[in-house]
């Protein structure tokens, strides 16, 4: 399995686009999950019997990964699972899950609130749950957030590190000093948001001595910090290119990215309170830290995300 994993997360945070998605991911639906016993059409087949928990995914390669990590841990308290794999954008899997065809989804808790309420800007991780609560299905439910983030960051490139002694405890705001002497990467649109330009500005104080309109992200983002053509670059936090060239993500202690928790959402007739604890305890293991090993080892080193789900979950003693 292989997958533009920056285009679908930008999808993600940008549900505008879920009809090009959809369209687009319509020909990467057939095998493109390594779960075992999963249809070749994640579409098919009706709502969940009630005994067998329906675990879906978004149609990028971290979704199936925790879909995955989800459905295992469910298996281990010997509850019956099939999965759904590569589906789509939310717009698709909402729907899918306030109809009962799947049971429980990954969801990323500030994405999930700027869909169901875009105007909403809560400024703690619990705000975000009771706002997201305010708003969702009645047919449906959030579990616990996971420690684990993978949302929008400033990074620095290791050459730029090293220099101004940055590390994964240093803040945005330890740039204060030195940003008029770095040039930041990100889209264009990066320029001109609140969570952007202007908000390390009017939060953080820092002025950059030059902005370069790359991607969301993606690979002209990485290849300009590879390349130190830039110094510091919204990555997102769980980029695998982030371990693989020793990048270093900067603390974001104002929060002023928001929040991008892994979630479980679930259809509430379909889960029972053991799946639900199950689930609960993923979450509790699971950090950003964590989830981007894991998305290396997928994405960069191509192993099994099936695999890959169960080591970890081997590993945290929820086998």
């Amino acid at each position: 399995m292989t997958s533009n994993a920056h285009s679908f997360r930008s999808i993600r945070r940008h549900p505008g686009a879920a009809a090009v998605a959809l369209a687009a991911a319509t020909a990467l639906l057939a095998g493109c999950s390594s779960s075992d016993d999963n249809s070749d059409d994640p579409l098919a087949g009706g709502k969940s019997d009630g005994k067998t928990v329906v675990v879906g995914s978004n149609n990028f390669a971290e979704s199936i990964l925790i879909a995955d990590i989800y459905g295992e841990a469910l298996k281990a308290k010997g509850i019956k699972v099939t999965y759904k794999p590569n589906i789509g954008s939310r717009e698709t899997t909402y729907g899918l899950l306030k109809n009962g065809s799947i049971t429980v989804l990954p969801e990323y808790n500030g994405a999930l609130l700027a869909y169901l309420d875009p105007k909403a800007t809560p400024k703690t991780i619990e705000a975000t749950t009771a706002a997201i609560g305010a708003k969702l299905d009645a047919k449906l439910e959030l579990l616990e957030p996971a420690p684990a983030q993978d949302k929008d960051s400033v990074t620095v490139n290791a050459e730029t590190a090293k220099k101004y002694n940055l590390t994964s405890a240093s803040s945005i705001g330890d740039l204060k000093d030195i940003a008029k002497d770095l040039s930041i990467g990100a889209s264009p649109e990066f320029q001109t948001r609140q969570q952007g330009l202007l908000g390390l500005k009017s939060v953080y104080g820092l002025e950059f001595k030059s902005f370069k309109a790359l991607d969301a992200g993606g690979p002209l983002t990485q290849a300009a910090l590879k390349k130190n053509t830039v110094q510091a670059a919204d990555l997102f936090t769980t980029d695998p290119t982030i371990t693989k060239e020793k990048h270093v993500v900067l603390q974001d202690p104002e929060n002023l990215f928001g929040f991008e928790n892994v979630q479980p959402l679930v259809y509430k007739g379909g889960l029972s309170q053991e799946g639900a604890a199950a689930l609960n305890a993923v979450s509790a293991k699971l950090d950003t830290k964590a989830l981007l090993d894991l998305d290396t080892q997928v994405q960069l080193d191509n192993k099994d995300p099936l695999d890959v789900a169960k080591a970890w979950l081997k590993s945290v003693g929820l086998d």
